[in-house]
């Protein structure tokens, strides 16, 4: 079930329409994109595939596989930006994001140390001309696919 009112809904309801930034991996129960209005090439986000707003409304089978697609997306972020490590989130209190959502974000290197941690928010909401264009996000998604497939975290 979704909701016509959220975000990540009404994407789901286009799913077979989607770019590649879009559906990066997919299975019945969660969705990978890349995250939109974000300066950080490989900020993904994972969705519950139906409407949730709460983590412990997530189904035995959606909480099942949610460890499996947290390490699998990590490890493909590895490989393809050479992150030193990825953080992981999980808030879904902004307006029409209400919806479950885990914020895989890979750390590089180089990240100042102001942007580690929770720090790294602040590479949201920039200014438009800083974030990770289409194009770019479709790149990622087709390489991170590439990492993905071999085994797909399931």
């Amino acid at each position: 079930m979704t909701d016509p009112d959220c975000y990540p809904c009404g994407k789901e309801a286009q799913f077979a329409r989607l770019p590649p930034r879009e559906r990066i991996a997919f299975d019945a129960y969660w969705r990978v994109v890349h995250a939109i209005g974000t300066a950080l090439p490989g900020w993904l986000v994972l969705l519950p595939r139906r409407h949730v707003t709460a983590v412990h409304d997530l189904t035995d089978a959606e909480a099942g596989t949610l460890g499996a697609w947290q390490v699998g997306l990590s490890r493909a972020l590895r490989s393809v930006t050479g992150c030193e490590k990825t953080h992981v989130a999980q808030f879904a209190e902004a307006d029409g994001f209400s919806h479950v959502h885990f914020h895989v974000v890979p750390r590089p290197p180089d990240l100042p140390l102001e942007r580690r941690g929770p720090g790294v928010f602040a590479m949201l909401g920039r200014p438009q001309g800083e974030w990770v264009t289409d194009g770019e996000a479709d790149r990622m998604a087709r390489a991170l696919q590439a990492h993905l497939r071999p085994d797909p975290p399931m």
